[in-house]
């Protein structure tokens, strides 16, 4: 029995000295991938702060090839107003002004810039605001009759809704007073 009380003792020292072996690589592990998370976490923050930095790069200078076009287009413009002021013809302002026009447009057209097309087409309010409302008899309901102001779409989304005078059915209070002024 002292025998097997002395193995006990030792076959515990020898568990409890491997565990603390055990423990001691398993805190030198753990060490080794905290020092490795922050080395990731300051990768991931710097990572952060220049793409913000670039981002912030992109959004200033964006537009800056619209920003050109259009530069040209004022140039037109200042040349249209140049030439009317020295030829006092009204002609002369009204080509330069027809032509900027022009141009300006192929410029939103080279961005997806389109105007909304409504004259004559039933209103839809997602693309157009009517203005007035004119009552007609023998017209289909709701439709649009006149472009108070151009709207335009980008890329088929809505930038800019029409302004329309839309035309429709006289309402029955109406058609009765129609019909007893006759």
């Amino acid at each position: 029995m002292g025998e097997e009380q002395k193995q006990q003792p030792e076959e515990e020292k020898a568990k409890i000295e491997t565990l603390a072996q055990t423990l001691d690589e398993e805190k030198k592990r753990s060490e080794e991938y905290l020092t490795r998370l922050k080395y990731a976490q300051a990768d991931f923050e710097n990572l952060k702060k220049r793409s913000d930095r670039q981002l912030e790069e992109v959004k200033k200078y964006c537009n800056e090839r619209l920003i050109v076009e259009l530069l040209e287009v004022v140039d037109e413009l200042e040349m249209a107003i140049k030439s009317g002021r020295s030829s006092k013809s009204t002609d002369v302002v009204i080509q330069g002004v027809e032509m900027t026009l022009k141009k300006l447009r192929k410029v939103l057209e080279k961005e997806g810039v389109s105007p909304i097309e409504c004259l004559g087409k039933p209103f839809d309010p997602s693309k157009h605001n009517a203005v007035a409302k004119i009552e007609k008899a023998g017209v289909e309901d709701c439709t649009v009759i006149e472009e108070v102001r151009k709207g335009y779409t980008m890329r088929e989304r809505v930038i800019r809704p029409s302004i329309v005078k839309i035309v429709v059915k006289p309402s029955s209070k109406t058609q009765e007073e129609m019909n007893q002024n006759e």
